[in-house]
């Protein structure tokens, strides 16, 4: 039986859009979406169209890609949270890129989760297994080590407000997908491992994200423990996007 958690559809542009091509994006989503209840649906787009996108959101949630440990200093480049607590209240945290492309560890991932719930942000922490570690039997061992880094020191209460993504590596922009019944599998742990580390494991929302497509995902988003999805190359069109949030706010007749 499908639990009562509001699906939440996300859409990742990474370094995608600009302030214009994003703009004319969400006015056409916008107008799709109109009287949609069924999901909730969040984008990320580049910082550069983060605060402008603002003024054409209505129904769509809007969120950072990233943000740094730092509250300010000699940090070129970077993004603080409360810079962003701003403009939003919504920050990607550890996404497969920032861990393997920008060799983010697990310390520093902890870091900014903290840092994110201090400002008011709720972090959408990014979690998965590379294709070595899945074909050598590990991807469990792997999984449960980034979330117990990620939620270390944290209290129960405020970890409650994180939202957790599995986003198997090997899936991520491959055209592979893992199946639903490994995904289903991998999110039914992600959660037993959440027991003991937040208040209510049963009220977290776990999306899965890898190469998801209007294709698979009515089968992925209909399992148990499968809350949502965050969308990477299929969020950059309207027409896939608003297909994957159909397919989100359809019953479940298991």
């Amino acid at each position: 039986m499908k639990s009562i958690r509001k699906p939440l559809i996300a859409g990742n542009w990474k370094m995608h859009m600009t302030v214009s091509e994003g703009r004319d994006f969400l006015e056409a989503l916008e107008s799709k979406l109109s009287g949609q209840t069924g999901a909730d649906v969040a984008l990320f787009p580049p910082f550069t169209a983060l605060y402008p996108l603002r003024t054409v959101a209505r129904t769509v949630r809007l969120g950072a890609q990233n943000m740094y440990a730092e509250v300010k200093g000699a940090f070129t480049g970077e993004i603080s949270a409360p810079m962003l607590k701003e403009i939003t209240d919504l920050v990607l945290i550890g996404h497969s890129e920032r861990r393997h492309v920008f060799k983010e560890s697990d310390d520093l991932l902890n870091r900014k989760v903290k840092r994110a719930l201090e400002f008011g942000l709720q972090p959408v922490l990014c979690v998965g297994e590379t294709l070595d570690e899945r074909e050598s039997g590990a991807t469990m061992e792997r999984i449960g080590a980034q979330v117990t880094a990620g939620l270390n020191g944290i209290e129960k209460a405020a970890a409650q407000k994180i939202i957790v993504a599995y986003e198997p590596v090997w899936a991520i922009g491959t055209g592979r997908t893992a199946t639903p019944e490994q995904a289903q599998e991998v999110h039914a742990a992600i959660r037993g491992m959440l027991a003991g580390r937040v208040a209510d494991p049963q009220g977290i929302l776990i999306l899965y994200g890898g190469s998801v497509k209007p294709e698979n995902s009515a089968d992925l988003l209909s399992r148990p423990d499968i809350d949502g999805a965050l969308v990477g190359g299929a969020s950059l069109r309207v027409e896939p996007f608003s297909a994957i949030i159909h397919n989100a706010t359809q019953p479940n007749p298991a």
